[in-house]
């Protein structure tokens, strides 16, 4: 018999087959290719879970603050989080069943496309001024006018700046 027609037949790559060969040819009478895993996989400790839900809480009172820009969870930084206090590596995909499983967690909003029409033909014909008012960081009671400007041509930031408040 082929080797190839053998590893279709069972299912596995030659590395496989030969590492099987070589059990067998230890120790025929005992020889099995039963496995069975010595601790349960996809699990986490109890104190990353508390951890993880700490850190969605934190969160979650930045996201129902109205006065703050931010609608949804960054899962990253969440786990980037982790790292950093905690010494815990999470992978994004397990914090985000956290926030299902706990309540956390909200679904991204379908926004409509936007096709994005250029008004112009050249690079600094028309520049887009634009400003906003928010709470940008928790840590501050005020709210800052951030002032942008973006080039319509190219779609780069030519000027960004908070001010205390909005003036002409």
């Amino acid at each position: 018999m082929e080797l190839s027609y053998i590893l279709d037949i069972l299912g596995i790559k030659r590395r496989r087959f030969f590492y099987l060969l070589k059990k067998y040819r230890e120790d025929p009478e005992t020889f099995s290719i039963g496995y069975s895993r010595e601790k349960s996989t996809r699990r986490i400790s109890r104190k990353i879970e508390e951890n993880i839900i700490k850190e969605l809480r934190i969160e979650k009172s930045l996201i129902e603050n109205r006065d703050m820009p931010i609608r949804s969870y960054n899962y990253s930084y969440i786990r980037d989080e982790l790292w950093s206090k905690y010494r815990q590596k999470v992978s994004v995909p397990t914090i985000i069943d956290w926030a299902k499983k706990h309540n956390f967690y909200f679904p991204r909003k379908k926004k409509k496309s936007h096709d994005r029409e250029v008004l112009t033909n050249y690079v600094g014909e028309l520049i887009q001024h634009d400003a906003s008012t928010h709470k940008w960081s928790p840590y501050v009671e005020e709210k800052w006018q951030l002032i942008t400007s973006l080039d319509d041509y190219s779609r780069n930031l030519l000027y960004a700046e908070f001010v205390d408040r909005e003036t002409s």
